[in-house]
């Protein structure tokens, strides 16, 4: 009953001094983003490592003043904390993982955005191995027939977890570098190339 009530709360009070957080952060920092004008009006599918998901928000705002997208995000408790955090910017969500309602969250990937939605997702998550890609992406991708843009977000300065993804929150006053992709195309790959491309492109800028 304690550990109902304690995670009830949780849902409560973590999702909004989360987004509180992120806001803060975002506007406590010099932001620099490297990316294209335009990534067109069609569906799109934008991906980053799981330990680089905090900022996410503000990469897809750029290009989506009004978000039309779905995140998928892991059935764990944890996973409904990001969800619930990410609802507070009106962002969707869909939930499911390899280790969880996996196939649930790939059928209903693909249909949204055959329907018009763009989709978020962490290719190594929720649990990792750390930057390995898994099929997920790359068959959402192939199967609804849209593009992937990729995010790299590298913090000047930062603390760093020690949890399988080494989650980064970057510290305020610094700078905030996003690395954005032009489209990119899988439709004609295999998934072992697809994989490859997906994995260089999100890691040219380490911290």
């Amino acid at each position: 009953m304690l550990k109902k009530i304690s995670r009830a709360l949780a849902l409560i009070i973590v999702p909004f001094f989360g987004s509180l957080l992120i806001r803060l952060l975002y506007a406590t920092n010099k932001i620099k983003f490297h990316a294209p004008q335009s990534i067109g009006d069609e569906p799109i599918i934008m991906a980053c490592w799981h330990g680089e998901l905090l900022m996410i928000p503000y990469a897809y705002t750029r290009y989506r003043k009004i978000p039309h997208v779905k995140l998928v995000i892991s059935e764990h408790f944890d996973g409904n904390l990001i969800a619930k955090t990410l609802e507070l910017f009106k962002f969707g969500t869909i939930r499911g993982s390899s280790t969880r309602g996996g196939a649930r969250a790939l059928i209903q990937s693909i249909k949204e955005l055959k329907d018009g939605y763009d989709l978020g997702i962490t290719p190594d998550g929720p649990k990792g191995p750390r930057h390995e890609v898994a099929d997920g992406i790359i068959v959402m991708a192939q199967k609804a027939n849209v593009k992937i843009v990729l995010v790299e977000i590298k913090p000047s300065s930062y603390w760093q977890f020690s949890s399988w993804d080494k989650f980064v929150i970057p510290k305020p006053f610094g700078t905030i570098n996003y690395y954005i992709s032009d489209l990119i195309d899988i439709s004609d790959m295999k998934m072992q190339e697809a994989r490859t491309l997906i994995k260089q492109g999100l890691e040219i800028h380490e911290i």
